[in-house]
């Protein structure tokens, strides 16, 4: 008997079929991926083993945990299943997990809601679920908040919390999207030997099929609500049956963008960095102690010139996100200088920055969070038109912004709804009108394409590129994906502990690595060919 049994599983929502006789068994000690682009159901399939779905929501079919029929559990009855029976990890750990509550908190909570054990026994659970995960408490002091860790702490902090009543069932949704590879390669690790030595089912959702062919059993591929295809991950890739898997395995490496070689630059840098320094204050030991720091980032120079693709990676720390927040003016460096068209542009006051900010604009990993849900799309994509020298009236503003979404792939009557109606590439493609609505010179990329599934993750790239070369953009482009600097960048650099360690070609830097750190981030990346026969 199957842990996890699904069978002929429909979803409805106010008439629109959502899912449609969705089957998928998940075995003791096995990990099966659902895999399938945004929109495809993943997401719902697992909110519906949860019992979490929609209100109004109209259901037919069988989901079983452990020969027990959950479709038919009150919500009260379901409460007790989950977290006891079923856990969940979700994609960012950081709205998971409550911000004023320390990390040792966070785990006993979820055996004391459960009353599973006393206080000072949920306590000692905590302590060594946390350990297990590989946070003890001699380095990781079980008083800490969530926002003191990194990206791949916070996720072991919530698998700690999803694990501590030991579950039969364990749901990933997305668990290692925005982290880098080698934080990805060790959350993956951690999660395949809970499976194993724990004998739990895992139920991965994930857009990345590298990522599954080097772990799951057994994947499902889920689209439009149905399952297309299923089976071991070496034969489905290897010979996919459906065109939409041929589709997702056509998208999941990305063809180059850029051509192979890049002429000299005969103008002026665009962007010139020299001697970064980057330095932040660390708690003191003791009453008596030294003030300590830490060095974020130690002696960084680049330079970007006009129609050029820079792109910076890393893993978590090593201060690639910080660089950039001193290249765009965000941050003061504690020494170096950044200049921008040739004019001061760290050092200088605020006042003397401003007329130059249009000439550099940023695209974010989660553009939801950088959009007031409250403004309508053309005030959204409006906004840096604030930092033209001559205000536009109100017909030339939407004439603008109706320009820039069809410039995007986008039809002008969208710029009278709100973010939350569009998907996630679509609201990429909004944050990406906005960065053009001033005609920047540089635009920066951080992690812009790390949350979307791999074919809207190729028609970004696609847009990407060509607006580079009819524009004649440049972009510095910070990622962990080493699939999207090789599409996108001329120029590569690779940065630990602060510092550049390599930098070169792209195709140069990713072929022939002449670093260990950067051969390392290399062997850490999940590829289909090594994983499918």
């Amino acid at each position: 008997m199957a842990l996890l049994d699904i069978r002929d599983f429909s979803l409805a929502i106010d008439g629109r079929a959502i899912l449609s006789a969705v089957s998928l068994t998940v075995e003791p000690g096995q990990i099966v991926a659902l895999v399938g682009t945004s929109g495809s159901g993943k997401s719902m399939t697992a909110l519906s083993v949860l019992g979490l779905t929609p209100a109004g929501a109209r259901t037919q079919g069988s989901i079983s945990l452990d020969g027990r029929e959950l479709t038919t559990l009150t919500d009260r009855q379901m409460n007790a299943v989950r977290g006891r029976d079923v856990g969940l990890v979700f994609q960012e750990p950081m709205t998971a997990l409550n911000p004023v509550l320390s990390i040792g908190a966070q785990v006993a909570e979820t055996v004391r809601v459960h009353g599973m054990a006393s206080r000072a026994e949920a306590t000692r659970i905590a302590d060594a679920m946390l350990t297990r995960v590989g946070l003890p408490a001699d380095r990781f002091p079980r008083g800490r908040r969530p926002h003191e860790l990194s990206g791949g702490q916070r996720q072991r902090v919530a698998i700690a919390a999803a694990l501590a009543l030991k579950p039969k069932l364990l749901i990933a949704d997305e668990p290692t999207t925005a982290l880098d590879v080698t934080t990805q390669a060790r959350i993956l690790g951690l999660l395949v030997d809970l499976v194993r030595q724990d004998g739990l089912g895992l139920l991965l959702i994930s857009h990345d099929l590298a990522l599954v062919s080097r772990v799951a059993d057994r994947v499902v591929v889920l689209h439009e609500g149905a399952v297309v295809e299923a089976g071991e991950p070496a034969t489905v890739f290897a010979a996919p049956q459906h065109p939409y898997t041929r589709r997702l395995l056509a998208a999941t490496e990305p063809a180059r963008q850029r051509p192979d070689v890049q002429p000299a630059p005969v103008q002026p840098p665009l962007l010139v960095a020299e001697g970064i320094v980057r330095d932040y204050p660390l708690p003191r030991a003791g009453w008596w102690s030294k003030p300590a720091h830490l060095r974020a980032v130690d002696q960084a120079s680049l330079a970007v010139h006009r129609g050029e693709s820079v792109g910076i990676v890393g893993e978590s720390g090593s201060g690639k996100s910080t660089l950039l927040r001193t290249l765009l003016a965000a941050d003061a460096p504690q020494a170096g200088a950044v200049r921008l068209l040739d004019q001061p542009w760290s050092a200088a006051p605020e006042a003397a920055r401003r007329p130059l900010r249009r000439h550099v604009q940023m695209v974010f990993q989660d553009p939801v969070g950088s959009f007031d849900p409250r403004w309508r799309v053309e005030r959204v994509v409006a906004e840096p038109l604030a930092l033209l020298d001559t205000p536009l009236t109100p017909a030339l503003r939407r004439a603008r912004v109706e320009e820039l979404l069809t410039q995007v792939g986008l039809a002008p009557a969208d710029a009278d709804r709100h973010p939350h109606e569009f998907s996630g590439g679509q609201r990429q493609r909004i944050a990406i009108a906005r960065a053009l609505a001033v005609q920047p010179d540089l635009i920066a990329l951080d992690e812009a394409t790390s949350a979307l599934d791999v074919l809207t993750r190729a028609q970004i790239l696609d847009l990407l590129g060509n607006l580079s070369r009819r524009l004649g953009l440049a972009y510095l482009v910070v990622s962990h994906d080493l699939a999207v600097v090789r599409a996108l960048t001329d120029r590569l650099m690779v940065m630990q502990g602060g510092r550049i360690v390599e930098e070169g070609p792209t195709l140069q830097v990713l072929s022939r690595p002449q670093h260990p750190y950067t051969a390392s981030l290399l062997a850490a990346t999940p590829t289909l060919a090594a994983h499918v026969a």
